[in-house]
């Protein structure tokens, strides 16, 4: 039977998107255009349209027209060949929060500033770290929405946690330093570690949802000189625990017995709701605290924020200004425009509830199998069943065009556990029960 001609259409199309020969932000006709070009009744063009925009490949604005589609690519950490993504893949490797009126809120904020007084401001290079004011607005919006209270001399702006997390090592480690960090942690600190030459000391944890053994740690610290430790004590990834209050008490000690520097990452935290006290209010003295919007409004907008001790303030700077010197005039005006109107603090609500409405999706699809997570996390860690290799298993989904991020890429040991971390927020809420669906039959359908 030959094909029909709106799937003959959308394939055509789809070739074009999918090969860049239609590169994203490219508008297409109009659907009286596209019908008169192809022979077509307007109703078979608007259904090749339809077919489109439910692949995520392009994306209907009312009144402006249909537009070719930005799509992320899979990032992947540990980089095989066989996982790699193309424009056919479902993304369950990477966060990239998207969602309904993102387009809008930017067009909004760039008409605004073309409308706004000195706009050859925007134009002009800040200075490293920011201005003063610029400074005030991220304290102030720490202090609001994450109870986090700092001088705002000890905050520094810079583009994105993983930036925040280069420079913090580059001001204030030195090549060959230990640094403590759990068995499981984040494979952006590692890919900086190696860049810096930091030697790694994992610490192992008492269970997946229950946090580091604080006695292991204690024990690490007075085997080798440690010179830092690198902690998420609120939405700890890929794991998804919080830190107890008695547990971070634990921690202070620890960093304060044996002259440790404590470098907490709070990529993730506002999607915990209320959290026991930031290490940064705890230890102010030795705690460098890094978070950014990337995981709550856009992560294209690279904004993030650095709080150092008041001791290491002018090191840091300096780092800043070896490096980048400073972000961009544009970018910065408008997070701080988010941040100061609302705009960050109800989109996060909003994502918080998204969260738990994804993980308790994934709860139901994964009953029964080995699951760990936070209930309001955008990410899940699964462990395999059987004897099951991660590797096998991340092949077997790429096959399905599933990608997904392996325990390789987070085990900071020699041995990773045979485990998956899934991300939730990159697929559509209406798509994400069958494409886990999809990742529980191929586990259970794969020959021992």
């Amino acid at each position: 039977m030959s094909e029909s001609p709106v799937k003959m259409l959308t394939d055509a199309l789809a070739a074009d998107i999918m090969s860049g020969r239609l590169a994203p932000g490219t508008p297409l006709p109009t659907h009286r255009k596209l019908a008169a070009r192809y022979g077509m009744a307007i109703a078979s063009a608007s259904k090749a349209y339809a077919h489109l925009q439910s692949m995520g490949l392009v994306i209907g604005e009312p009144g402006r027209g249909t537009f070719v589609r930005d799509r992320p690519q899979q990032r992947e950490w540990d980089n095989d060949d066989e996982a790699r993504l193309n424009a056919h893949v479902t993304d369950l490797s990477f966060n990239h929060p998207t969602w309904d009126g993102q387009a809008d809120l930017l067009r909004t904020m760039l008409r605004d500033l073309a409308t706004s007084g000195d706009l050859a401001s925007l134009m002009h290079q800040q200075p490293p770290g920011g201005r003063r004011h610029e400074r005030e607005i991220v304290a102030q919006f720490l202090a609001r929405q994450r109870g986090v209270r700092v001088e705002a001399d000890r905050v520094f702006l810079v583009g994105g946690t993983q930036q925040g997390l280069d420079i913090v090592t580059r001001a204030l480690l030195e090549p060959h330093d230990s640094v403590a960090v759990d068995a499981l942690s984040y494979p952006g600190f590692k890919m900086i570690a190696d860049a810096h030459r930091l030697t790694l000391r994992p610490v192992r944890s008492l269970s997946l949802s229950d946090g580091p053994d604080f006695d292991a740690l204690d024990a690490l610290c007075r085997r080798h000189r440690i010179r830092a430790i690198y902690t998420m004590p609120t939405l700890h990834n890929p794991l998804g625990w919080v830190l107890s209050a008695e547990q971070r008490r634990r921690l202070v000690e620890i960093a304060r017995t044996h002259d440790c520097l404590l470098i907490e990452d709070a990529a993730y935290a506002y999607l915990a709701g209320k959290a026991p006290s930031a290490l940064v209010t705890m230890a102010p003295e030795r705690t460098v605290y890094v978070s950014s919007l990337s995981k709550s409004l856009a992560s294209g907008l690279r904004f993030g924020f650095v709080v150092v001790p008041e001791a290491y303030a002018g090191r840091l700077k300096a780092a800043i200004r070896a490096s980048y010197w400073s972000l961009s005039g544009i970018v910065t005006t408008m997070a701080m425009r988010w941040m100061d109107d609302g705009t960050v603090a109800r989109q996060e609500t909003f994502l918080r509830r998204d969260a738990r409405h994804r993980q308790a999706i994934a709860r139901r699809v994964f009953t029964g199998m080995d699951l760990t997570a936070h209930p309001s996390s955008m990410f899940l860690w699964l462990e395999l069943p059987n004897d099951l290799r991660m590797d096998r298993i991340a092949t077997a989904l790429a096959k399905r065009g599933i990608a997904v991020s392996k325990a390789r890429a987070y085990a900071t040991t020699k041995h990773a556990p045979h485990a998956l971390r899934i991300g939730l927020s990159s697929v559509t809420v209406d798509r994400l029960e069958s494409v886990l669906m999809d990742v529980r039959a191929t586990i259970e359908q794969f020959p021992i």
